[in-house]
């Protein structure tokens, strides 16, 4: 099984730290954010290959990280010819763009690199394989209504199956929210360069999530713990101050 990390954003709402460094390199607890998604995926037996989607802005960043990061798996970098946040291809629009480069046709993992999370990801494929391979999107309980506003939402049946899901709705139907963390069949990855073939929308998954759970089985796991979507100055520092105050602990 291959592991995408996504990193081909311009984050320019933590501008001017991300000015001239990704996002994904910014420290969290002393270390580049993006080590400990990759720490995450190096214990999983499954997982064979990680992959780094990123820009060409940001190109010589990850390469210079990798040169120095001693990786206890196949690392390597797929790099989008994108140099700024008006010619960006999108979450949706990288993947596409790296499975066609990599003549992926298999099931992957999906991380945003900006999704620091608590949960082991040895339950996340476990899950995937409970429910025989369909695509899985990781959820999580904000608890609050308000605070759901800022994400995509899914809406779940008995079953955990994803029967809605909406972009930052202005009346969230739940406080579930997509985590930027997925496991998708090989079925589910032929599907996103179908639906950028139609000319839907390729800059947030969570469009790409609305239209799958129309044609394919989607199914939500739904974690605890600790969570940070790593989006602004504040939930920089929030992650920084746990991160550090917990350093040399398994998070």
């Amino acid at each position: 099984m291959k592991a995408i990390i996504l990193a081909g954003g311009y984050a320019k709402r933590l501008w001017p730290l991300t000015k001239n460094k990704p996002k994904q390199l910014l420290s969290v607890g002393g270390r580049p954010m993006i080590e400990y998604i990759v720490e995450k995926l190096e214990t999983q037996k499954e997982i064979d290959k990680i992959i780094i989607s990123t820009n060409e802005k940001f190109g010589e960043n990850f390469k210079h990280w990798l040169s120095e990061y001693k990786p206890t798996k196949d690392i390597s970098l797929v790099i989008e010819p994108t140099l700024s946040e008006k010619d960006k291809l999108g979450s949706v629009g990288a993947l596409g763009y790296l499975i066609k480069e990599k003549n992926f046709d298999e099931e992957l993992m999906i991380i945003g690199g900006d999704n620091l999370f608590e949960f082991d990801l040895r339950d996340l494929i476990y899950y995937y394989r409970e429910k025989k391979g369909n695509n899985i999107v990781a959820l999580y309980d904000l608890k609050s209504i308000q605070k759901a506003r800022s994400y995509g939402v899914a809406t779940v049946d008995e079953g955990m199956r994803i029967i809605d899901f909406v972009e930052k709705p202005e009346n969230p139907p739940s406080t579930l929210v997509s985590t930027a963390c997925y496991m998708l069949s090989s079925e589910g990855v032929r599907s996103i360069l179908t639906y950028l073939d139609k000319g839907e929308n390729p800059d947030t998954i969570g469009f790409f999530i609305k239209w799958l759970i129309k044609r394919e089985r989607v199914f939500g796991f739904v974690f605890s713990g600790k969570w940070f979507d790593i989006g602004s100055l504040e939930s920089l520092k929030e992650a920084d101050l746990m991160y550090t105050k917990n350093k040399g602990e398994d998070l």
